[in-house]
Order: C-alpha cells, then structure tokens, then sequence
C-alpha cells in the first residue's frame, strides 16, 4: 500500500513538473489564460462568457415597446 501511494506521489510529482516546465526555465512566465473572454478564436466567432452575456442580456433595449400601458 505504502509502495503504490509512493508510486502516485511520484507521478504526480512529475505532472506537476512537466507543467511548470516554462515557468521554471523562463523568469516571468505565466500561465495562459483558460477564460472564454480571453481567447482570439472564441471573439472571433462571437462568444463571450457567461457573465458578459448575461449583462449584455439585461441592458435596456432602448428599441422596445411597451405592452400594456402603465397607470
């Protein structure tokens, strides 16, 4: 038991490195940004995340009609 967890550890262990690789070797570096605003190709074909979406959705139409009068 102690083997096999000793064994994940290390796995882990070495994702985590391979992941961080540019970061280690490149002062400065960062991760890429994972949200939907901030990728060219999601812009390009119009889509937005959720939160800009939704206010974009509730914005006042300045084009609407009034259905029922108001007294």
């Amino acid at each position: 038991m102690l083997k096999l967890a000793l064994i994940i550890l290390g796995i882990v262990a070495i994702s985590v490195i391979l992941l961080c690789i540019k970061m280690i070797l490149i002062p400065g570096a960062k991760f890429g940004s994972s949200h939907i605003g901030h990728s060219r190709e999601m812009r390009k074909r119009g889509i937005h995340c959720v939160q800009s979406m939704d206010a974009m959705e509730r914005r006042a139409n300045p084009h609407r009609v009034e259905e029922r009068s108001r007294k």
